[in-house]
């Protein structure tokens, strides 16, 4: 039996690419153990199974630092990686108080149960549909256009340029991504910038390909959201960073 660590992912179709960013499979995941999670910038819906057959689905606030993985016997998840937006238009709430951290949801949450779990393109078509039936009617063009232009631009953003093309305050625009996410524009585009960077150490280029101010800087920010400079996340040591393993460009 092949017992390495199996990943799968799928993209929503187009009517939900402003919500959802993809769905993913990870098999076989209690054998990676010392592994590390990194910031990617996105709400995690994660549909758990325990190697001793247990359910668990958890809601997963952003992650603003790297942290080891739990100490859990689970063997398979599916998740669903949010884009911020989804927060207010499907699941019609903030999620600021999970910041780093996140809470588990009822068992039968959107009426899913263990046995989603055994079929990955099943559980896939079926949370789409249910996804499309809680999604509001009625979505802010605003904020479309300026989720829009940050993912364009890889976080690369300026906050005043920004609100002079959606028409929005400044401060009305980071009151918002405190309320919804619990931290600031300026943080969450370096995430986002974080994650960009990602494809280009995996290709073995430690100098910076992005707006970084220098070498320093870039070592620094890579450093502060990864726990490692860039040379030690490009070696991936015991293949310690999850997120680095499975990355994908957009």
């Amino acid at each position: 039996m092949n017992n390495a660590l199996r990943y799968t992912i799928n993209k929503p179709d187009s009517s939900l690419s402003d919500f959802v960013y993809c769905y993913s499979s990870l098999q076989n995941l209690s054998n990676f153990t010392g592994g590390v999670i990194v910031p990617n910038g996105k709400i995690d819906l994660l549909f758990c199974k325990t190697a001793d057959n247990r359910f668990q689905i958890v809601l997963m606030g952003l992650e603003t630092k790297p942290k080891p993985m739990p100490k859990l016997n689970i063997e398979t998840f599916f998740a669903v990686s949010f884009n911020p937006l989804a927060l207010e238009y499907v699941f019609h709430e903030s999620i600021a108080e999970f910041v780093d951290s996140g809470k588990e949801m009822p068992n039968d949450f959107w009426g899913f149960g263990i046995h989603d779990l055994d079929d990955f393109d099943a559980f896939c078509k079926k949370v789409s549909q249910k996804i499309k039936s809680l999604l509001s009617n009625i979505i802010d063009s605003k904020k479309l256009q300026l989720f829009e232009l940050i993912f364009a631009a890889d976080g690369e953003v300026n906050i005043k340029d920004l609100s002079k093309k959606v028409s929005w305050g400044e401060r009305q625009i980071n009151r918002y991504f405190n309320q919804q996410l619990g931290i600031s524009l300026k943080t969450y585009c370096s995430i986002l910038r974080f994650q960009a960077s990602l494809h280009h150490i995996k290709d073995g280029k430690l100098s910076p390909q992005l707006n970084f101010t220098d070498q320093s800087h870039f070592i620094k920010e890579i450093k502060k959201l990864s726990g490692v400079s860039p040379k030690e996340l490009f070696k991936n040591q015991n293949d310690r960073f999850l997120q680095f393993l499975v990355y994908h460009a957009k």
